[in-house]
């Protein structure tokens, strides 16, 4: 039997394809196991891909999320599955980037959220993203995102 706290999840235990696109796609969430607490959350999406919205040649980068929450947290699997949508999704680096920040901040409203977006070359020229709402918590250990800046064959 279901919980009733999560019978607004839609797409965890069912037969979910991925999304046409990310405007289609749905966050969801849960109540804080730990309201009240403050701890840190991280997703870690090392194989993240999107198109070049000019070219429409794949894109690939490592997605890395952290974030504090309030009263909700993310669904994994409905964030995988926005996360997939990109995969036949033009859009440019930064858009990409900012945009799953943001949709994630209106989902959950965590009390503080940090993207950073390690994008393979393009052209030569990696590019690296990276988005935050405001200032560092105190008291609340975040690691290093432990992704090193791209060096080639260096």
């Amino acid at each position: 039997m279901v919980d009733n706290q999560y019978e607004n999840l839609k797409q965890l235990g069912a037969d979910g394809g991925i999304p046409e696109s990310p405007d289609a796609a749905r966050l969801e969430t849960v109540a804080n196991p730990h309201a009240g607490t403050d701890y840190l959350i991280r997703f870690t999406c090392p194989e993240f891909t999107s198109l070049c919205p000019v070219t429409g040649q794949p894109d690939f980068a490592h997605l890395v999320i952290d974030y504090v929450p309030d009263k909700s947290i993310i669904e994994s699997k409905s964030l995988k599955l926005l996360l997939a949508s990109y995969r036949n999704h033009p859009g440019f680096h930064e858009t990409c980037t900012i945009d799953i920040a943001k949709r994630t901040v209106e989902a959950a409203t965590p009390k503080w959220l940090r993207i950073g977006g390690y994008w393979y070359p393009r052209g030569g020229i990696p590019i690296d993203v990276f988005y935050q709402t405001g200032e560092t918590p105190e008291g609340i250990w975040i690691p290093d995102q432990g992704v090193q800046p791209y060096r080639g064959r260096g």
